[in-house]
């Protein structure tokens, strides 16, 4: 009898322990989406261009997510099939200036959030990537078409170091949109 107890007191205790206020999700969901775009990012660290020329099948498919052919700069196209990958039909776009529309662009640095660089010579933000998260002053990011110097016609994805001072405009494509449980 008194196992009997014991084993209804493990079932009861994990009953209630395993029970969450509907609230309490639901205030997850949106960071929990956040982080499945980092998680998508990280995966694809270590793809290289096949020939250095905007190709190789990965790159190619980056591309064809927003239209785009073989050939193409491909850094906010990597971002749009990273926020594909995660279930969200926005952004969909090549040109990484459309990426920081009065809609999305925030003050904030978080992770999930895209970062834009400016370049004076082209005069517009001119490569993108995704932010991983922030030490301090600098931000830890995942970049397609950089390379380790950092360039923005690269031959990769990678993860790179920048200064928060460096990136000219963030975005947040999550904030304000409806959150699927």
């Amino acid at each position: 009898m008194g196992t009997i107890r014991i084993l209804l007191g493990i079932i009861c205790f994990a009953a209630v322990g395993s029970y969450r206020l509907p609230d309490c999700h639901l205030l997850n969901v949106q960071e929990r989406q956040y982080q499945q775009l980092i998680n998508i990012a990280r995966g694809e660290i270590g793809i290289r261009e096949k020939s250095g020329q905007n190709d190789g099948e990965r790159v190619e498919g980056y591309l064809a997510t927003v239209g785009l052919k073989k050939g193409q700069p491909w850094c906010a196209a990597f971002v749009s099939w990273v926020f594909q990958k995660g279930g969200h039909n926005q952004p969909k776009t090549g040109w990484s200036p459309a990426l920081f529309n009065s809609k999305v662009k925030t003050k904030t640095v978080k992770p999930g959030n895209i970062f834009g660089i400016w370049f004076p010579q082209l005069k517009r933000i001119a490569h993108v990537g995704l932010v991983e998260k922030r030490e301090g002053d600098w931000l830890i990011s995942i970049e397609g078409n950089t390379n380790i110097a950092g360039g923005r016609e690269g031959d990769g994805v990678y993860r790179k170091r920048r200064s928060v001072k460096s990136i000219y405009a963030f975005a947040d494509w999550l904030k304000g949109k409806e959150v699927r449980p």
